[in-house]
């Protein structure tokens, strides 16, 4: 056998171990527009079109949905980015690093800014808001330009990989011994710690406190930041191979400890009179108790995922390869199907929650419905 043919075999062994990444993001992708949808019929604000439900037993598990999900979900999308940084920088280079992530992530940012956003308010507002006028009329007025909406991750991400280039150009530094893979107790320990982070930047930016124009929640960036970094030293050291069965059993009894006190936040919101914004950030002790909570379920979901995924998911077929290559336009294009959906049965005289139910797997079939012919376009594929 030739060295090329040999080096060949082994880039396809590697990427056929990780086939369950690629998995791993198509679930994580639905959870993005499911998040999105549940936010759209739970609450009054923070998405294009809201309808509130007005059935608190609808609007508990809602919400704990919304707040599970945010425990893990986009710093995982984080990590996931960053475990393929260091392998893209040290194949493309420096000069062609940079040049790729600003063409796959600035081109959507400023695609959304300047088309798509605009497009869907004009949605919400000749629909939503009975104000019938034409879309130029509509443009001439509009005065949010620079708003990223859901493609904050693509700068943030941007931000981060630009921030990595410099770092190997300027100190260009590696570890000489790797590092262990870490055990249940010491990814326990990262996640109380990280709470307690979480828990001081809150103080000054609660959840919610959102960095205009660009989108920015700076209460949430302690975990993008960690979970980055973990993805860079993962590669590195082959973390995600040596993570074991006996991990992911004791994560999961974790993880399940940890739904099952989110009631806890129930009794000390109404027994104890706590308002909702003391969870959210301030020197309270609600929201130190509820930054642990939230780090720690989130880290045991993550890596329960990971592990279960590396033994039960690294598999593909025709529709799993089409899934995942269409993900990246789901994340871009889901805002307009949910708009779409939630407008056209607006008129519709039942609970929101009603709604949530019968339109939530159409909207999230019709994202990657969506994705997949976006992705016919001529030239898009270079780009998404």
């Amino acid at each position: 056998m030739s060295t090329a043919t040999a080096t060949q075999n082994q880039s396809s062994d590697s990427q056929n171990k990780l086939l369950y990444i690629d998995n791993i993001k198509v679930l994580l992708t639905i959870l993005v527009v499911l998040h999105h949808t549940f936010i759209a019929y739970s609450t009054s604000e923070g998405w294009y079109y809201t309808e509130q439900t007005k059935l608190l037993g609808a609007r508990i598990p809602m919400t704990m949905f919304i707040s599970i999900n945010q425990s893990f979900f986009m710093g995982y999308f984080f990590m996931l980015a960053a475990y393929f940084t260091g392998s893209s920088y040290s194949r493309k280079g420096i000069s062609k690093f940079i040049k790729d992530r600003l063409i796959r992530l600035g081109t959507p940012i400023l695609f959304n800014s300047f088309i798509l956003s605009p497009f869907i308010s004009y949605l919400v507002y000749y629909f939503a808001k009975a104000q019938h006028i034409n879309y130029l009329d509509y443009l001439r007025g509009y005065d949010s330009w620079i708003d990223l909406g859901v493609t904050w991750f693509l700068a943030a991400l941007l931000l981060f990989s630009l921030i990595y280039a410099a770092a190997k150009k300027i100190f260009n530094t590696s570890l000489e011994k790797p590092l262990t893979a870490p055990n249940s107790k010491t990814i326990l320990l990262f996640a109380v710690a990280l709470g307690i982070i979480s828990f001081l930047v809150r103080i000054l930016f609660p959840v919610g406190w959102v960095l205009e124009p660009i989108g920015f929640q700076p209460g949430h960036f302690s975990q993008y930041i960690a979970l980055f970094i973990i993805g860079l030293l993962a590669a590195k050291n082959n973390w995600f191979e040596q993570l074991s069965d006996k991990i992911g059993k004791q994560l999961k009894r974790s993880a399940l400890l940890c739904l099952l006190f989110f009631p806890v936040f129930l009794i000390i919101k109404f027994k104890l009179n706590s308002p909702s914004s003391w969870f959210s950030g301030g020197f309270h002790w609600q929201a130190l108790l509820y930054a642990v909570w939230e780090q720690w379920i989130g880290i045991s979901i993550l890596t329960v995922l990971l592990i279960k995924g590396k033994r039960s998911w690294n598999t593909s077929s025709k529709l799993l390869i089409k899934l995942s290559r269409s993900s990246f336009a789901v994340y871009i294009f889901h805002p307009l199907v949910i708009v779409a959906f939630t407008l056209a049965a607006r008129n519709w005289a039942v609970d929101p929650a009603i709604k949530l139910l019968v339109a939530a797997p159409l909207i999230v079939l019709g994202s990657f419905v969506l994705g997949s012919l976006i992705l016919l376009i001529p030239g898009v594929k270079k780009i998404i």
